[in-house]
């Protein structure tokens, strides 16, 4: 019997809270595509990600210690966190100085990194990605299933295999583009829980404003 409810709770144990720092397998860095966020959510918000005047395309939502199975999150760390100048100086790749302070509390903390280190690290992740040129060459809405925008990636990225990385959806729209990668930022392939594509044949993929 005690068997029985160890194995009901163990996947529960995957995603819990209060992690040790530092201990997980590999990254996801997970890349957001601006649009679909503001219409789902950064309008309603008035966030200056999604101001006129910004021209936002992918943006880093986050860089996220990764289990095989499961992941960290708000893990116990001795590392003070980051300051409000810290944060404000992620917005150029992040949309805001609120999202990088988020990150930072729910996975940044579980990195074993310093909050200055930890930026640094998913900065140079987020700059060694290519991004796709012809998304940023939209003039109207258009719907396409996730796999265009998944070959798009590989091809601007040539040592990337498919299984590395992978295309969300939400609500009907293409949402991000999650790549997997070592501590060391090499391209890993990606654990079950990551790879999971999305298998609308029409998404909806708005233009940057």
């Amino acid at each position: 019997m005690r068997v029985f409810f160890f194995l009901i709770l163990l996947p529960l144990a995957a995603f819990a809270e209060g992690e040790r720092a530092g201990d997980f397998d590999y990254y996801v860095l997970s890349l957001s595509w601006s649009p679909t966020w503001c219409a789902l959510e950064g309008d309603a918000r008035n966030s200056p990600q999604c101001d006129a005047s910004t021209d936002f395309g992918w943006v880093m939502h986050g860089l996220w210690p990764q289990y095989h199975r499961g992941w960290p999150s708000h893990c116990k760390t001795a590392e003070r966190p980051p300051s409000r100048r810290m944060t404000s100086e992620m917005a150029d790749i992040m949309g805001s100085g609120g999202l990088a302070w988020y990150q930072w509390k729910k996975h940044g903390s579980c990195s074993g990194l310093s909050a200055p280190a930890y930026y640094a690290l998913a900065r140079e992740a987020f700059e060694r990605v290519n991004r796709p040129v012809v998304f940023r060459k939209l003039s109207d809405p258009v719907k396409l299933p996730a796999s265009v925008v998944e070959e798009a990636f590989l091809k601007a990225n040539p040592d990337w295999e498919p299984d590395m990385v992978t295309i969300t959806c939400r609500d009907g729209r293409i949402e991000e583009a999650r790549l997997c990668l070592s501590k060391d930022l090499t391209p890993v392939p990606c654990g079950q829980d990551v790879i999971r594509d999305c298998t609308l044949p029409a998404a909806l993929f708005d233009p940057i404003r």
